[in-house]
């Protein structure tokens, strides 16, 4: 632990140095939304790799840089790019820029993620405001010692996602004329795609939406006392009695279809908190 205490400390001095920001606001940005990035007034980008301890993304969608600069009038700090388990990392590698961030004292978290629509009433390309979620990945990012000065052991996770935050982004979303949804969201481990059994099972069990991302990093953000905003934009919609296949060149496409909308919301979001 006091070497993931070192690494953290490393980090933060070294992007410290790179940015003469210290932005309360975190955002990432996961599969086929790197886009919103270009809306960034950035005043420094620096890439994964030059970043000490940093995961480098393996995952072509992911521009794999950390943006500093200001955007709906507010300073962020954005992941143009995150990591999964699917990659082959472990759960607090994956976590470890969430860790950096709330170091560097993010208040606020804005996650966003590409998944697979299980709720009929959802289409592709719908933005859908994360409500909850069910961990079904096997992995924690708090297994093992508990560093006290970063949150408690036995983390409370009755509002994993800030209701204070939904209300103010379905409120942002009536006034800008987008229609979004509310729903739980499931974590697997990829990268293999469900089956059309293990669809109804998920579904059955009150997922709406199922992607391989996003549930670590909100675990350590909640230990970490950080309120977060999660996001959502469904790509395909997986009906077990009709099921298709979901190429991930289809996924990217719906996605950067939805992005010009979560832009837009996102923006008018930061203006508003």
């Amino acid at each position: 632990m006091k070497a993931q205490l070192k690494q953290v400390s490393q980090s933060v001095h070294f992007l410290r140095d790179k940015a003469d920001i210290l932005p309360r606001i975190g955002i990432v940005l996961g599969t086929g939304l790197g886009g919103l990035a270009d809306r960034i007034r950035a005043a420094a980008i620096i890439p994964y790799e030059e970043i000490p301890h940093f995961p480098v993304s393996t995952v072509a969608s992911h521009m794999g840089r950390m943006i500093f600069g200001s955007l709906g009038g507010k300073a962020v700090m954005a992941m143009q790019g995150r990591f999964h388990y699917y990659e082959g990392y472990e759960s607090r590698e994956i976590t470890f820029p969430v860790r950096v961030m709330a170091a560097m004292g993010m208040k606020t978290l804005i996650i966003s993620n590409a998944a697979g629509g299980l709720n009929p009433v959802f289409q592709a390309g719908d933005l859908v405001l994360i409500r909850d979620h069910i961990n079904l990945t096997g992995q924690n990012p708090l297994r093992g010692e508990n560093i006290d000065k970063w949150g408690p052991r036995f983390p409370d996770m009755t509002e994993p996602y800030s209701r204070e935050l939904i209300e103010l982004a379905e409120k942002a979303a009536r006034d800008l004329g987008i229609e979004v949804h509310q729903g739980i969201y499931v974590g697997v481990t990829g990268p293999s795609m469900e089956t059309a059994a293990e669809t109804r099972f998920l579904r059955s069990i009150g997922a709406d939406a199922v992607g391989m991302s996003t549930i670590p990093e909100v675990i350590v953000a909640v230990h970490a006392g950080i309120r977060v905003l999660g996001i959502s934009v469904i790509t395909n919609v997986n009906l077990p009695e009709d099921y298709r296949p979901a190429p991930i060149e289809q996924v990217i496409a719906t996605a950067k279809r939805a992005e010009p909308r979560l832009v837009g919301l996102v923006e008018e979001i930061l203006k508003r908190i």
